[in-house]
């Protein structure tokens, strides 16, 4: 069951100060579908039946979410700041989000764009000196490039090379400002992508083990003991929460001092290969996803963003999940479900506000 949040005197959803333990959260704003849907609470007689078939889907879904192992969280918003709905799990728990933190990187490297510090259009270095695992664009290929297709690497295919050559120019602490700026405080990155897998494979503190050490590593040697990605040196952790906010305020324009920039964040953040598992064809979106498959047991997958309904209303969601399995099986079982719930409380949430489907006051 899904019980209600709080509202405001004008009847939109209001921030709460406190999360239930294991209870889903549910507000939807009185002004805008005329009732709160929640813990047997029922809206009008008008739009009773129809929004009782469209929120048991919906709590369904979230059913399905929830079901799967380890920790899943997650946060979504519909309406600027959610005013008009509020969906939540464990939305301050922080979980490892891996490659979903390179929004981050984008808006910083387009930010120096700005500033004139940098430039698309500059020659980016692709060699063994940023070469890791997790990068199906660059992983062989060497010379230079144009930047804006490192950045395009970096955000439609995850490349791990592309965000490193482009965090290599904008700088891991001035990554950590913007973040500190957008009052995130949960969020936490590394120095580069390849200095994480060096801490977390084992390597001292602040090491980068080079290419030749990756390559070590996957034939069996590792440079120590393993550690947990959940650690005060080397990481890559958020909340559900901060990721709502930062994706709230980046896509407002807030970090921007030029309308072409956001355009450009938007333009980039839409070609994610992921879009496609949750969203159908045609649907706008801007989503950063990540994945880890069995680092030593360990799992983790993330999605966090925004789309549009009704052409003007955002959705702004972040669903998080980090599981364990010691025998390092399951991966592709947890995605499939993973990306098929997603996909059935985002389109829950549509049908909600089409007037298709449901009657509305």
């Amino acid at each position: 069951m899904i019980i209600p949040s709080t509202h405001d005197p004008d009847g939109s959803c209001r921030e709460s100060a406190a999360e239930p333990s294991g209870t889903p959260r549910w507000c939807i704003n009185r002004r805008g579908l005329g009732a709160i849907i929640a813990a047997g609470i029922a809206a009008p007689a008008v739009t009773r039946r129809a929004f009782a078939n469209v929120t048991s889907d919906l709590e369904q879904a979230i059913g399905r979410y929830l079901a799967l192992p380890g920790t899943p969280a997650f946060r979504l918003h519909v309406g600027a700041n959610g005013k008009d709905l509020r969906l939540e799990h464990k939305a301050s728990t922080p979980l490892f989000i891996v490659s979903a933190f390179k929004t981050f990187v984008l808006a910083q490297f387009l930010r120096d764009v700005e500033a004139a510090r940098l430039s698309e259009d500059m020659q980016l270095t692709i060699d063994d000196g940023v070469r890791n695992i997790g990068s199906p664009v660059f992983i062989d290929l060497a010379g230079h490039t144009r930047a804006v297709s490192v950045l395009e690497a970096m955000m439609s295919h995850s490349d791990n090379m592309a965000t490193d050559a482009a965090m290599l120019k904008v700088g891991a602490n001035r990554v950590r400002a913007l973040i500190a700026a957008a009052n995130l405080p949960s969020v936490r990155i590394p120095d580069s992508t390849r200095i994480l897998a060096s801490y977390l494979f084992g390597a001292p503190y602040g090491v980068d083990i080079g290419w030749k050490g990756i390559q070590k590593v996957l034939e069996g040697h590792l440079p120590g003991t393993p550690r947990s990605p959940y650690n005060d040196k080397q990481t890559i952790l958020a909340n559900a929460r901060d990721m709502v906010a930062w994706y709230e305020q980046v896509l407002a324009g807030t970090f921007f001092s030029d309308p072409a920039t956001l355009i450009e964040f938007k333009r980039i953040h839409s070609t994610s290969v992921q879009i496609p598992r949750i969203l159908p064809p045609g649907r706008v979106a801007y989503v950063k996803g990540g994945e880890a498959n069995n680092l030593f047991g360990f799992f983790a997958k993330s999605m966090a963003g925004q789309m549009l309904i009704n052409e003007s209303t955002p959705v702004t969601f972040c669903f998080l999940v980090n599981w364990a399995n010691p025998d390092g099986t399951g991966f592709t079982e947890v995605q499939a479900e993973f990306f098929a719930a997603i996909t059935d409380i985002l389109k829950g949430v549509r049908r909600l506000y089409s007037r298709d489907d449901i009657a509305t006051e």
